[in-house]
């Protein structure tokens, strides 16, 4: 018994005056490391090659996008982020612009690194939240190129730190959905959402895929969301933003509501619900076709308007000019009426 618990420690041999056959793991002969100790080793190593190897790329994409970081000063020792986007313009998110005509700069890299230089807003467009800043001068732009959203993937936002510095953050593609339009009217190419906590600072910075192509710029959405206004949405206003200086979408001139439709009413309707029209503009697209206050709307061109963001999608720069078939409820009774949609005034 003594002779078999000694044989399962290794220590029989020791025991009868024999070399152990069982020795400590990872040690041999001359106190030279055994081939299981030099497996653990070697492992250790792979993994801090890998986390290395890591490291690096990330501090190379840093590197390649630095350059194309703005910090955008406000009042109060504020700032916003921006992105060069050409040599001479810098995108920013609109909706967290204020509405001024001018702002100084605080260029991170390129040709002007840590210099201050002050810009002109070049253009606005609440429906797809960009705003184009233009530099008097043009400055070096990264090599950068646009690349896919894919959900799951690893995505890296960036922002400027107001003193000339660049902050990263990493996280996965939540979402990379489909084509859809803004509830102020812009078609956005693709609805990209980002698992990743963002600080109001860096919002308009830009975002990176994991092979370092650029997605877009990063703005907040309901609930502090994180959404990224595409590459493709962004090259796509640009010229026209600084053309013009904003974006022509249609108009209708009336404020919306949404409210249930009467019971009795349902089976005419075709449906329980629509917008009721709360004012209208005088001489207004609405205002020409008759609309009047208290109407609700059911259909536009055939399609239900439960919602405002509805409304939205027929609103589109294309629209101007063309009719919109409207089917309302009027004095409980459905109507038809015709409008001609027109261009949005400017702000």
């Amino acid at each position: 018994m003594i002779v078999a618990r000694l044989e399962l420690l290794g220590l029989a041999a020791e025991a009868a005056g024999k070399a152990p056959a069982f020795r400590p793991v990872g040690r041999t002969e001359g106190n030279s490391y055994s081939s299981s100790h030099t497996g653990s080793e070697n492992l250790m190593t792979d993994q801090a090659d890998v986390l290395a190897q890591l490291s690096n790329a990330l501090a190379a994409r840093v590197a390649a996008v630095r350059g194309a970081i703005v910090a955008i000063r406000l009042p109060g020792e504020r700032h916003l982020t921006g992105t060069l986007w050409q040599p001479d313009v810098v995108v920013a998110s609109e909706q967290s612009l204020p509405k001024r005509n001018e702002f100084e700069l605080i260029m991170p890299g390129g040709s002007a690194q840590g210099a201050t230089v002050s810009a002109k807003v070049a253009g606005r467009d609440p429906g797809t939240n960009i705003a184009l800043l233009r530099l008097a001068q043009p400055v070096s732009l990264p090599p950068l190129v646009s690349g896919p959203a894919e959900a799951g993937a690893l995505a890296l936002a960036f922002g400027a730190d107001g003193v000339g510095g660049t902050s990263v953050r990493m996280g996965a593609i939540n979402q990379a959905g489909p084509e859809w339009t803004s509830s102020a009217g812009g078609r956005i190419d693709q609805r990209i959402v980002l698992d990743i906590r963002l600080a109001r600072a860096e919002e308009g910075g830009p975002v990176l895929n994991a092979a370092g192509a650029r997605l877009g710029i990063t703005t907040f959405g309901p609930r502090a969301e994180v959404l990224v206004i595409p590459a493709a949405t962004i090259e796509r206003i640009v010229p026209a933003l600084l053309r013009d200086g904003r974006i022509a979408r249609g108009w209708l001139g009336v404020a919306l509501q949404p409210v249930a439709v009467p019971d009795a009413l349902h089976d005419e309707a075709g449906q329980s619900s629509g917008l009721m029209v709360m004012s209208i503009v005088d001489g207004g697209p609405a205002a020409k076709a008759g609309i009047v206050a208290g109407d609700i709307v059911l259909t536009v061109n055939g399609t239900p308007t439960r919602r405002l963001r509805r409304i939205a999608t027929h609103l589109a720069s294309e629209s101007i000019g063309r009719n919109a078939d409207l089917r309302v409820i009027r004095g409980g009774r459905v109507l038809s009426v015709q409008a001609v949609i027109e261009a949005r005034p400017p702000a």
